[in-house]
């Protein structure tokens, strides 16, 4: 494991008020399954149920618990979620699950990237929610949110060092790359005891952070040298014979990424 992700505040464990003991047929598991130097975080999110005519000021009532890695022993990836919680007398049922994604890719604090992804849960889901997002559970009760991240690079500041974020996109059900977040819609009566598993693949390629910036040659990508070194924008604009170095995350001077020297 990285030093970022054994820095990196992280989503962790969930922390709930009193009065939110969750049965066996009360509550479900999440889980994930992710490249290496990537976890996860999660933020339940909870609304009176249909007929409950009380009204709580903070809903959010599930909340993550923030921590610094410091060893793989507290890199969780499991957790029991309830499906309903009382809070002030009324009534919660779960509705939405909010999860992000973080991968490390350097040594140093900043050196990561985040997306998102999202567990949506209903009474009942509509007719766009069956089509796009419905999940199903196989016969060991196991359902997966899939999807596919991958690096995006780019330059950053006036030494030109390299950064990278994520993107994060759905898997669609015969396998393909969608243009939608990793999403998955259930009813309540779906989840008890089951589990719902976040599951990440990382793309075989990565990608220029947006376009004309970089070069694809024979064995990899060169940075467009752009008004000069100073030019931190470094559009080719059409000049792709000159080129400028740039600073890898751990220092070294390249000319080429990924191999750093030609």
């Amino acid at each position: 494991m990285t030093q970022t992700l054994k820095t990196l505040l992280l989503g962790g464990c969930m922390v709930f008020t009193a009065g939110c003991a969750a049965g066996k047929q009360e509550s479900f598991n999440l889980t994930a399954d992710l490249p290496s130097d990537f976890t996860y975080e999660a933020l339940a999110k909870y609304a009176p149920t249909p007929e409950e005519t009380c009204t709580v000021i903070k809903t959010d009532v599930g909340y993550n618990q923030r921590w610094r890695l410091d060893n793989k022993e507290r890199y969780r990836l499991d957790y029991e979620i309830p499906l309903y919680r009382v809070v002030e007398g009324c009534r919660l049922a779960l509705y939405r699950i909010e999860l992000g994604i973080y991968g490390a890719y350097g040594e140093d604090r900043g050196d990561f990237g985040k997306d998102s992804a999202m567990m949506i849960v209903r009474e009942q889901l509509d007719e766009k929610l069956k089509e796009q997002y419905k999940g199903e559970f196989d016969a060991a009760g196991e359902s997966a949110i899939n999807g596919q991240c991958q690096w995006l690079f780019r330059t950053q500041g006036p030494k030109r060092r390299l950064s990278k974020g994520l993107d994060c996109k759905k898997f669609d059900d015969q396998g393909r790359v969608t243009k939608r977040r990793p999403i998955a819609a259930y009813t309540l009566d779906q989840l008890p005891g089951k589990t719902v598993k976040l599951k990440i693949k990382l793309a075989d390629e990565e990608q220029p952070g947006w376009g004309d910036t970089w070069v694809k040659v024979p064995n990899g990508w060169k940075r467009c040298i752009g008004e000069g070194p100073e030019d931190q924008r470094g559009y080719c604009n059409g000049n792709y014979k000159d080129f400028s170095s740039f600073k890898m995350p751990d220092g070294r001077d390249c000319t080429i990424y990924p191999g750093c020297t030609e």
